[in-house]
Parts: C-alpha cells; structure tokens; sequence
C-alpha cells in the first residue's frame, strides 16, 4: 500500500541532552486552570469540572521563532507547563496517572484573542484563536526520570526583560494526575498525547520584534522571538 500523497513530517518536539525526539500524536489544553487568571478572564476561579480544547500538533514548534500570525492585531502570550505521555489508555485512577508521564517542557500557548473573544460572543468553537500555524512554541522536554514530577516550581515570563506574568505551579486548580484521569475519562490516551496544563494571570499582547522569556524551576526555560 502507498499514500496517494506524501504523507506530512510527524510533528516532534527535542529531548534535553540528546539528540532524540518525542514524536507528537495529539495537543489537549485545558482552560482557566489558575484562579487568577480566570478572575482576569472574567469568570469565577471556583473549581468546577475542567473543560479542553485541542490544538493541532503541526502548532508545535521548537525553533524559538514566532512569526505574527494573520487575521489578528490582539495575539497574546500564555506561558504554561507541557506535558508529555509516554504510554495511555482509558479510566486512568490519579495514583497511576504520573507512570503514563514521559517528561515535562516549558511551551507557550499563543492566542489570537481577538478571534477567540468573536467566536466566544456567537457560541462558536475557539481554533480560530487558538490551533492556527506555530502557536504552541515549546522548549526541550525534560524526562520525569531526570526532572521528577514537579509540584511545585515558579512559573514566569518576560517580555523584552520585563516581567509579565508569574505564578507557581501548586496554584493550578487541577494537578497534573487530575487533569490526566479526567482526560481519559473522555478520550483514549495515546503515547505521544500532549497536555498543556494551563498558564497563570498577567497574559497579554506581543508585537514583532518582541522577545519572549519563560522559565518554570525545575524544567527548564523557553527564548522566543516574535517575527
């Protein structure tokens, strides 16, 4: 059997210290997962059920480089922790849900928040604003056997060397091993699924020439450029 195209290049994001990759299959986000950043989103941080969205695995990227995307003047940057599965399933309990975990990364999830705000106003899916091309720039994952499995660790990030948002990972409102059971509640996890496990308040708007500095201690840090 052969493609009646070429298939695409599989998605992949680099492992720290080597020269190997984790290969991509699917990209989950859950939404609203730092109280403050709720409250700044205008909406009640109280911890109700979780809700997801997708973004397209080819919205990974790993070369430092954001380029502005089109259709939007209001892009903003959303700093979050990822999280990278190396085996899945479904009905996973919370105690066992760290041995499905390959490793940790920094990754920012950029917005066309112009876009998302529209489609929230009509009752509208959010892609639009969320899974176009390059909108998930990600540092090197680092492997749980290397890094542990942090619970705790500041979280920021900076703008040409200002500081725009900060927060600590123990403020999620849902944990990692929570967010995934309840993923796999809904969906059949696969080896290669990645989670981003949301971003703390202070996110914002970026313009060209903007430098973008994320740090999480504990896992590492992210240097992106908006062309």
């Amino acid at each position: 059997m052969t493609y009646v195209i070429a298939p695409p290049e599989q998605p992949a994001l680099p492992v720290v210290g080597t020269d190997h990759l984790f290969p991509v299959s699917r990209v989950f986000c859950i939404g609203r997962n730092y109280a403050a950043h709720a409250v700044e989103m205008g909406h009640d941080p109280g911890k109700e059920a979780p809700f997801f969205f997708f973004k397209s695995p080819s919205s990974l990227t790993s070369d430092g480089v954001f380029p502005y995307p089109s259709m939007s003047s209001d892009v903003h940057h959303e700093l979050e922790m990822i999280v990278a599965l190396s085996k899945g399933g479904s009905d996973i309990g919370i105690d066992q849900a760290r041995d499905h975990v390959f490793g940790y990364g920094v990754g920012l999830d950029m917005t066309r928040r112009d876009l998302q705000g529209e489609a929230k106003a009509m009752g509208r899916p959010w892609e639009v604003g969320k899974s176009f091309e390059k909108s998930a720039p990600c540092g090197p994952l680092v492997p749980g056997a290397v890094c542990g499995h942090p619970e705790e660790g500041e979280v920021t990030l900076e703008i040409n060397g200002e500081r725009r948002q900060s927060g600590d990972l123990n403020q999620m409102i849902w944990k990692v091993p929570e967010v995934i059971a309840i993923l796999s509640r809904y969906f059949v996890l696969q080896s290669g699924d990645v989670i981003m496990t949301g971003t703390p308040s202070g996110v914002g708007p970026v313009q060209r020439g903007d430098v973008m500095h994320g740090r999480i201690v504990g896992i590492g840090e992210l240097t992106v450029r908006v062309t």
